[in-house]
């Protein structure tokens, strides 16, 4: 038999075998020394066992094991064991031990999901090893920072200003209002003040309270009064640090550990001195003794606990605790709502004081009223226009960019702002010259007194503001009258409202009463309306407004003037042009307020407290309260032909050399080009043959509208050329800080007038200042406008013995005859005291919209001089006594009032 079919010898079955491999004295040979544990033929099957040890020794301790050792592959049933050199070659032979490895992960001999489930001493060691890790950064960092010099925190940089023409308009900012004191010089009112409101544990803590940033956190989901997290010791850190100011993890993480230091080897006197030194109050005041100076006009040691305590509210965020509030930072922050939050801050904090025993509650008793103020003091480069222009521009750069006011007062910027230098100081000297020639407050007290004038221009192709008057003196008068000044726009409003009947049509009122645009009628300027005096406005169904109380509204004109009789039809320019209250009115009720509203805001007025509600028929004659520099950019739309561009007042900024932004430009269709150049064509009426004609330039064509409000608190004008938009305000408010309503007062005698008009010192304004602004500036002309829409409206003859009734528009095109009813005398009853005041209730009350004026007559001659059309633009703005086209001076009448039929009335422009 060969020897590949050699049956192997019998030894006695499994269980000698097993006896065998186990090296047991059996009566079976040992394997050879040299053996290398696998048989002489290559077919034959390893003995079990063989080779797990030397001399044949027992590598198990029984059955079981072994078994267990098959299944985990220790035998050549199981897996395959790495080869070992047994001396002999290739041959299975003894297995030597798994090397140890540093880290058993995932876990030997184990298997499925246990080879993962990490061991207690694995989870210990990384434990221990990560905690080690961040005590050794923590102490190199610790080593490596550097306690913070309070004088080099006095050296803040400057932010430089710059015209548009790139020229140098002021250097600001870190040089500023700063006098570092000593702690002895600080008051312990000042130190308790400020304990009891940042950081009740400062003289406990080591830098650092997480206790306290937990309490914040838990208080601030509550929605409860709370400190803040940091502690003074950080909050004096974070001052210190001029060097980095950005808002990152690794500039969080480095302070943390200068808090600790700082904690740790400065003593508490020197950290609060630190703190109150380096901190910023508002008012461009850095420290305490600044502050105190800008707050309160005394030193810092002269302050009381009251006043301390006004000093620790504003540390929480001057911008929304200085009672004298930043509204052209964020509208949210304005004087009324500045002063309720101050107010209550400063209460709470005084009770913490009591609270902490930090003072006595008999002392607190003594502090009730909430501390007089010094008004708010700017540097002397700020004076004149400057300050008003630098607060615009920082309140750009806050609003638009990343960079907070806290980086912003902290200076190393360059901002370029879009100002032109000698628009500004045309701007100023047009208001001065009116200012010096008529209004004089020792000649006239009582009417002369507390006038104020605004004024913006904007340039239509880009939004850029590249002038503006905010006031006598930023350093004097600290309300920027370019910015929200509450001053309502009166019919200065009215070309919103044809905007909107051009954009959206009229309601057809023979449709359904909810209608889509495609059932509306597209209306042409020559469509005709009413213009009678005390007219019915009705609905778009024919029915008569009334208000919540039922009470019909009969809208005025101005003078209570009615046009065209007997049909008293009048179109939409002619409209215009004099002012006509009832015809846009019932315009406005037509097109629907709500679209007339949409209109205005799509020129580019703000959606914000400026705007009044679209509920009663007199938001059509201007109840809103937008800025002169919102006016001029939404004029600027029309010039632009319907591209609306939001008014800006920065191009770049620039930070060590390099451009941190750039003003984006973004250009929207507010209207199409026949919209806004039909608009702008009929505003051309206005200053070419109607109330703003003492606007005009000659050889320059100029559209405007101007505009008077109710009690003859505001007037208006705002117009433009193709080049340039601007607009101009004049009002009457007392902004005393001890006068706490701050109300309107009316203007009735102002500058030895009857009344002020649009047409007359803002319209002279205007136009001092755009024939200087233009000069050497190409004649441009507006776009000549498409056909749009059609002709509504057909004047009725009644009968003699018919009562007067308003017919409906109509589609038939007529021209309306120019003839005006002679002017008449208001009964009381038709027109209340002008010093009578309405309920809330009343509609427009709270704008200043409620009630009735006479109103009064523009561009008339002088008394005892023809008037009329054939007047010149000069003259007493209110005319003669006579009636008629030539017999007086009527002339042109601008921004006639509504009247309710009742005890109050409409918007009287």
């Amino acid at each position: 038999m060969s020897e590949h079919r050699r049956k192997p010898p019998q030894g006695g079955g499994r269980a000698a075998a097993r006896r065998g491999a186990s090296g047991t004295p059996s009566g079976r040979r040992a394997a050879p020394r040299d053996a290398t544990g696998s048989p002489s033929s290559p077919h034959a099957p390893a003995p079990y066992g063989a080779g797990a040890s030397e001399g044949g020794g027992r590598p198990y301790g029984g059955r079981a094991e072994a078994r267990r050792a098959a299944r985990n592959g220790s035998v050549g049933g199981g897996r395959r064991r790495p080869p070992v050199d047994g001396g002999g070659g290739r041959g299975r032979g003894r297995a030597h031990p798994a090397k140890k490895r540093f880290i058993d992960y995932p876990r030997a001999g184990r298997s499925g999901a246990r080879r993962w489930i990490p061991s207690w001493r694995l989870v210990t060691s990384l434990v221990i090893g990560f905690f080690g890790s961040l005590l050794a950064v923590a102490g190199i960092a610790y080593a490596l920072v550097e306690v913070p010099n309070v004088a080099d925190a006095a050296k803040a940089q400057n932010n430089v200003y710059y015209w548009a023409d790139g020229s140098q308009m002021v250097a600001t900012g870190g040089e500023t209002n700063r006098q570092i004191i000593k702690y002895e010089d600080i008051p312990e009112a000042m130190r308790n003040a400020v304990i009891s409101a940042e950081n009740k544990t400062f003289e406990k803590d080591k830098g650092v309270d997480p206790m306290g940033i937990a309490r914040a956190m838990v208080n601030m989901a509550k929605g409860g009064q709370t400190q803040g997290g940091s502690t003074i010791t950080q909050q004096y850190v974070k001052n210190a640090r001029l060097d980095d100011q950005s808002q990152t993890f690794s500039r969080k993480f480095k302070e943390l550990f200068i808090s600790i230091k700082v904690g740790r080897t400065v003593p508490k006197e020197d950290i609060m001195a630190g703190y109150l030194n380096t901190a910023y109050y508002g008012r461009n005041a850095y420290g305490i003794q600044a502050a105190a100076r800008a707050y309160f006009g005394k030193d810092a040691q002269d302050l009381d606990p009251s006043q301390c305590a006004l000093l620790a509210t504003v540390l929480k965020g001057a911008t929304y605790y200085d009672p004298a509030g930043y509204p052209e930072i964020d509208p949210a922050a304005n004087q009324k709502a500045n002063t309720e939050r101050a107010k209550k801050r400063w209460a709470w904090i005084l009770d913490e004081e009591v609270k902490d025993g930090r003072m006595e509650a008999s002392e607190r008793e003594k502090y009730t009223e909430f501390p007089k103020l010094e008004n708010p003091r700017s540097n002397v480069k700020l004076s004149g226009q400057i300050g008003y222009l630098v607060s615009l521009a920082k309140a750009y750069v806050i609003n638009n960019t990343n960079i907070t006011s806290q980086q912003l007062e902290q200076g190393g910027y360059e901002i370029h702002t879009t100002f032109d230098k000698k628009k500004v100081a045309k701007l100023e000297k047009a208001v001065q010259k009116v200012r010096k020639e008529n209004i004089k407050p020792k000649l006239r007290p009582e009417k002369d007194t507390h006038v104020q004038f605004g004024g913006a221009s904007v340039n239509p192709k880009t939004g850029a503001i590249e002038a503006i008057y905010g006031g006598e003196d930023a350093t004097k008068h600290f309300t920027n009258n370019a910015d929200t000044t509450g001053a309502q726009v009166g019919s200065t409003y009215k070309p919103f409202v044809l905007a909107a009947a051009f954009k959206n049509g009229i309601r057809d009122k023979t449709g359904p009463a909810e209608q889509s645009d495609a059932q509306r009628i597209i209306i042409n300027p020559k469509s005709l309306y009413s213009g009678k005096n005390k007219l019915k406005i009705k609905n778009y169904d024919g029915t008569v407004w009334t208000d919540k109380d039922g009470k019909e509204w009969l809208q005025a004109n101005d003078g209570q003037q009615s046009y065209n009789p007997p049909s008293y039809r009048i179109d939409l320019r002619e409209a215009m042009r004099e002012s006509v209250n009832s015809a846009y009115v019932q315009l406005g009720m037509d097109v629907g307020l709500d679209k007339v509203k949409a209109a205005a805001i799509d020129a580019g007025l703000k959606d914000d407290n400026s705007m009044a509600g679209a509920t009663y028929p007199s938001f059509s004659l201007g109840t809103s309260s937008p800025s002169a520099i919102r006016m001029a950019g939404a004029y600027a739309t029309f010039a632009a032909s319907g591209k609306q561009n939001d008014p800006f007042s920065v191009t770049e900024i620039e930070e060590k050399g390099d451009t941190v932004y750039r003003h984006p430009t973004k250009t929207k269709a507010a209207f199409s080009p026949e919209v806004a150049n039909n608009v702008t064509d009929v505003l051309r009426t206005v200053v070419d043959e109607g109330t703003g004609k003492s606007a005009r330039l000659p050889g320059r064509q100029v559209a405007g509208k101007t505009g008077t409000t109710d009690g003859n608190k505001s007037a208006w004008f705002v117009g433009y050329t193709p080049q340039l938009s601007t607009a101009i305000s004049m009002y009457r408010m007392d902004d005393d800080e001890s006068n706490k309503k701050r109300q309107f007062l009316e203007m009735f005698g102002t500058g030895g007038q009857q009344k002020i008009h649009g047409a007359s010192f803002p319209a002279e304004i205007w136009h001092d200042y755009m024939s200087q602004a233009l000069k050497g500036e190409p004649v441009l002309t507006f776009p000549t406008p498409e056909p749009i829409g059609k002709i509504v409206g057909q004047p009725v003859i009644p009968k003699p013995t018919q009562t007067e009734e308003e017919p409906e528009p109509s589609t038939t095109p007529t021209t309306p005859t120019p003839t005006k009813s002679p002017s008449k005398t208001p009964t009381p009853s038709d027109s209340p005291d002008p010093t009578e005041t309405c309920k809330e209730s009343d509609p427009g009350c709270g704008d200043d919209d409620g009630g009735v004026t006479d109103g009064g007559n523009d561009n008339g001659g002088a008394i005892g001089e023809p008037g009329g059309e054939t007047s010149p633009p000069a003259g007493d703005a209110n005319g003669g006594n006579g009636n008629g086209n030539n017999n007086g001076g009527n002339g042109h009448n601008d921004n006639g009032g509504g009247i309710f039929a009742g005890p109050t009335g409409g918007e009287d422009d």
